[in-house]
């Protein structure tokens, strides 16, 4: 197979032998953990509820619902990154690959993917989808649920790993949110998705797309009056779905195209945390408080402006993106960060990515050492350590914090934010 992912995934420390001798060779992982994650095997905790389907009517058709979308009790997904043609398999389809990939995703324990659509792929003219990618759509939701997997379906994708996918009609910056005829464009997509995800019943909802604000950005206002016009048609079309706006750090540091408190006051916020790109290096080392406790922080400053101390949210996107670190120490990172992070009550947790990027392919040099898993399926140690943390809380209920909310910064800016973070944290900066 093209890119040496012709080779079988490295499954062999699923077996019994590696439970019994992981706390000997992981010397960063905790007793606490480790006895959390056999208490929870036990008790058969990590198990996320399974009700029957549930049917709601849209124009007459039957929306399935998913087999769960309880926001108080720990998810644990990742972000899909197909490790045969990486999103370009969108064009170049291969589903014996894509089976291969889920397999060994569900063999992490994985409960959930996100999964990128490349817009102009899918719509290459504004008044027409094409069929086949909704077909293809169609298949990878299939066996996505074959699998237990659940999926949530970006849209408006955009910009993705550094690069630019935009449709041939494009408009860009606050056009995107205000041309009359680019939200037609928008509402037709939107709607034969729909037809695609009503009859599925592994799907947690829409995303509206990769980080949207970074390929069209507009004023607050502009911004926030469309994802209430967004908000509403995803909901007629997919009534009871967890559907949400991936949004990057920015709009929570900066006024950046959609306000931190009409974000926050959705059914379910997200936050994508990266130490590297977040500024969390300024304050300290990849392991100090700064860098692990990103998430929980960000998680704080959401429901600051949310107001609400037991508001769930979601960390959607997640990693160092720290290239220095070794398996190792990405593994110690994570395990750290979680940990910190269902401290502070963080319900879902979504891992970027699944699979490193295949180095035919040109890309930012982090992005192949992102995954979970390399290229050509073999376990890294990050996705031993993801395991063990899915199976400790997955499906368990959700602590939320209970100190009172300090308020929101007076300031909107990358500086004072990161102050009222880091005060959060008890954490001082040295000065450089």
């Amino acid at each position: 197979m093209e890119g040496g992912t012709g080779q079988g995934y490295d499954c062999d420390f699923f077996g019994s032998e590696y439970s019994r001798s992981v706390m000997n060779r992981r010397r960063f992982i905790s007793s606490v953990v480790g006895a959390a994650v056999t208490s929870s095997l036990a008790a058969g905790a990590s198990v996320i509820p399974n009700p029957l389907s549930l049917h709601a009517e849209v124009a007459g058709s039957p929306v399935i619902q998913p087999r769960s979308l309880d926001l108080d009790r720990h998810r644990f997904g990742v972000n899909y990154t197909p490790s045969k043609n990486w999103w370009f398999c969108w064009n170049e389809w291969d589903a014996d690959s894509i089976k291969r990939d889920l397999d060994a995703i569900a063999a992490l324990d994985a409960d959930h993917l996100r999964i990128l659509l490349i817009w102009p792929y899918f719509q290459p003219n504004p008044r027409w989808v094409s069929p086949l990618h909704l077909e293809r759509l169609d298949q990878l939701l299939t066996i996505m649920g074959e699998r237990n997997l659940d999926a949530v379906v970006t849209v408006f994708t955009g910009q993705l790993s550094g690069w630019f996918f935009l449709p041939p009609f494009n408009q860009a910056g606050a056009a995107f949110y205000t041309d009359a005829a680019m939200w037609k464009a928008q509402e037709i997509f939107i709607r034969q998705l729909a037809g695609v995800l009503t009859k599925k019943n592994n799907i947690i909802g829409f995303d509206f797309g990769n980080e949207i604000n970074t390929c069209w950005s507009t004023e607050p206002r502009v911004g926030d009056a469309w994802m209430a016009k967004m908000f509403s048609l995803m909901e007629s079309v997919y009534p009871g779905g967890v559907h949400v706006n991936g949004v990057d750090e920015l709009p929570w540091f900066e006024a950046n195209t959609f306000s931190p408190q009409a974000l926050a006051a959705r059914r379910m916020p997200v936050m994508h945390c990266y130490p590297y790109w977040s500024g969390s290096l300024k304050f300290g080392g990849p392991m100090d408080p700064p860098s692990i406790k990103l998430m929980a922080a960000m998680a704080m400053l959401i429901r600051s402006y949310a107001g609400d101390r037991r508001k769930p949210v979601w960390a959607e996107e997640f990693n160092t993106c720290i290239e220095a670190l070794n398996e190792k120490q990405q593994a110690e990172w994570l395990e750290k960060a979680v940990l910190a992070s269902i401290d502070a009550g963080v319900s879902w947790f979504s891992y970027w990515d699944s699979h490193d990027v295949d180095r035919r392919f040109e890309f930012n040099s982090l992005e192949y050492s992102l995954g979970l898993l390399t290229n050509d399926g073999r376990v890294k140690e990050q996705g031993k350590v993801f395991k063990q943390l899915a199976d400790a809380y997955r499906g368990k209920p959700v602590t939320f914090p209970t100190q009172p909310l300090p308020p929101p910064p007076v300031n909107r800016n990358h500086e004072a934010s990161w102050q009222w973070m880091l005060d959060w944290m008890g954490w001082k900066a040295s000065a450089s």
